[in-house]
């Protein structure tokens, strides 16, 4: 919970693509972090290819653990007004709005951000451009000059943002370090000349971990850590939204290891690759998004009939169909669980946040191999995305264990597929004496060789050996949060949304309403048993997911036969903490909630 003396500044960046506005956002949320806060940051794209949209980058600076952005930012930065205009109402009351209010040319009436500035806020201009110009010759340079300015209004270190100006421009010549410094200080300059009436504090922060520095990390940047940690051997994989820089970072980092790397020209051809690299014993995996999982549908239903472990990360946007590249959803579920023909049932993990995406790709291998089965990590594109400041865990913490090895002599009859007490058969690898056996998509036998009349013990088999992934030790499939015992409202969740929804737990807290929240990890199988005390211990259930179906609430209803409440939003944004808080009250009986924070699909099931 965050006190009136803590730091708790989000900072809303706002521009057109070529003003530097995620660069700038990037500097400010690496400085920031190097300081020793806490940091949860977002940037939003336009969805043309070649890039004349609307950019928007949000920091939220902490000196406590928070888990999401808030609804209503600290201070906005103008970058290019007519972008930046409808975002002014974001801006809470005593908030800054910080602009060029020294223009080249006229703009029509209303075209200012100042015309748009309400009352309650605070106004700060600055002659930006000219202020870039008159330190470098170029007014290229305006996204530093107010990075400058914010560090000046609010007195943060100068050596942080200098070390990392230098960082993130290592490659360039030393004239463009020089000149992004000189714009810096000078908007520094500018920033404390400047008489501060809001109410803002910026305190020291100080996140460290027994003795570990605290990083800046992607959700994507931390699968790969993961994987790189757990010691992949082999990826395939094809571009696309918002997978894709998994694959540029391992194409980067796995061939010095040892690695295999490749890019296929297609999803069908990549999880092909995957699952025959699997085969052969090797650790593998790939990337996509929703639709080059329908693609991959078929092949992960192979690896699920032939038992390969492999591991597939499903990074999920708006949809059906191409729908929304640069937007998040939480709409490929219902794809990741039950996606392919017939009974195939694989692991899905869908972690919370950026060092829950380290921890699911660092154990993903390990539980791919002792089930025998493909995993799949479900995030979104507001994880793989977002950047949190992240403890990295203890060296060697995902060092993989020893795999199964089978003792058995040349020209034994070998059963790759044997029915054993736990459903999990000894795994040969091919080469090995003796050991040969069938891997195929038809029905087979104990020996692998197809046989139609094994299918119903087979079906038993593959679905039964998949139950003891749910006490898979270190992974939390289930955790709650909260009140203990029995509560007014529980809010079951999973994935990105959960830092949204432990936001709103604490704050119904502090209200006097009686909440927990649950977060659900392994989406199959479900983790049933903590799910139903979950569910025993809560007056109302209220489940709130970033899709129209609530395809999450579908699936727990489906499994458990137990009444929820549903709060489904479609809008490529996250969810957002107010209309969850006004559900849990309505729900609690404090006050009702407004009608638009239900909507068509806020109702009982």
């Amino acid at each position: 919970m965050i006190k009136s003396n803590d730091t708790d500044i989000q900072i809303a960046i706002c521009g057109s693509a070529g003003d530097g506005t995620i660069a700038s956002g990037d500097i400010m949320k690496r400085a920031a972090a190097a300081m020793g806060f806490n940091v949860i940051a977002f940037d939003v794209y336009p969805p043309e290819i070649r890039g004349f949209g609307k950019c928007i980058s949000r920091i939220r600076i902490s000196s406590k653990q928070t888990y999401s952005l808030k609804q209503e930012s600290d201070v906005l930065v103008s970058l290019n007004d007519s972008h930046a205009i409808p975002h002014a109402a974001e801006v809470r009351d005593f908030g800054v709005v910080i602009y060029d209010d020294n223009l080249v040319a006229r703009v029509a009436e209303g075209g200012h951000i100042s015309a748009h500035i309400d009352a309650a806020q605070i106004p700060y201009g600055f002659s930006i451009r000219q202020i870039s110009e008159q330190a470098t010759n170029s007014s290229r340079s305006r996204n530093v000059v107010i990075l400058g300015c914010l560090a000046g209004l609010f007195d943060l270190s100068a050596e942080n943002f200098h070390d990392i100006i230098a960082k993130k421009f290592a490659t360039k010549a030393q004239s463009v370090i020089d000149d992004n410094t000189k714009a810096f200080d000078a908007g520094l300059k500018a920033g404390r000349t400047v008489f501060r009436l809001d109410d803002i504090k910026v305190r020291a922060g100080k996140i460290k971990s027994n003795g570990a520095e605290a990083v800046m990390m992607t959700g994507n940047g931390a699968v790969v850590r993961g994987f790189l940690e757990s010691e992949i051997e082999s990826y395939f994989g094809y571009p696309i939204t918002p997978a894709t820089s998994i694959m540029e970072r391992l194409a980067v980092e796995m061939p010095p290891r040892g690695g295999k790397f490749l890019q296929t020209e297609d999803e069908i051809s990549a999880i092909a690759a995957t699952i025959g690299a699997a085969y052969t014993g090797s650790r593998a995996a790939t990337a996509t998004s929703g639709p080059g999982l329908a693609l991959m549908a078929e092949m992960i239903g192979l690896g699920v009939m032939a038992e390969v472990p492999s591991v597939v990360v499903v990074s999920q946007r708006g949809g059906p169909s191409t729908g929304l590249p640069t937007k998040t959803e939480q709409s490929d579920l219902n794809l990741a669980v039950f996606g392919g023909s017939g009974d195939a049932q694989r692991i899905v993990l869908a972690p919370t946040n950026v060092e829950g995406c380290y921890r699911c790709a660092g154990m993903a291998f390990d539980i791919a191999e002792i089930y025998q089965t493909p995993v799949i990590l479900l995030i979104d594109l507001y994880l793989s995305n977002r950047y949190e400041t992240v403890v990295p865990a203890d060296a060697g913490t995902y060092t993989p264990k020893p795999r199964p090895q089978i003792n058995l002599e040349g020209g034994e009859n070998y059963k790759r597929f044997e029915m054993t007490k736990n459903h999990i058969s000894p795994r040969a690898l091919p080469g090995q004496p003796g050991l040969m056996y069938t891997a195929t998509g038809l029905e087979h036998n104990e020996q692998g060789r197809p046989n139609d009349d094994a299918h119903m013990d087979m079906s038993i088999k593959r679905h039964e050996k998949l139950k003891g992934a749910v006490h898979y030790p270190g992974l939390n499939v289930s955790k709650r949060f909260g009140d203990k015992g029995k509560v007014d409202v529980g809010i079951l969740g999973w994935g990105s949304t959960f830092g949204e929804i432990l936001e709103t737990m604490y704050q119904a807290q502090a209200e006097g309403i009686s909440c927990s929240a649950m977060k659900v990890v392994m989406l199959s199988p479900l983790p049933l048993q903590s799910i139903e005390d979950f569910f025993d211990d809560c007056r109302e259930v209220l489940i709130p997911e970033l899709n129209y179906e609530g395809q999450f609430a579908g699936l727990v209803c489906g499994a458990l036969g137990r009444p929820v409440t549903r709060l489904s939003r479609a809008t490529g944004s996250p969810m957002v903490v107010r209309e969850i808080l006004d559900e849990v009250r309505r729900l609690s009986g404090r006050e009702p909630a407004p009608v638009q924070a239900v909507g068509a699909m806020g109702a009982r099931s």
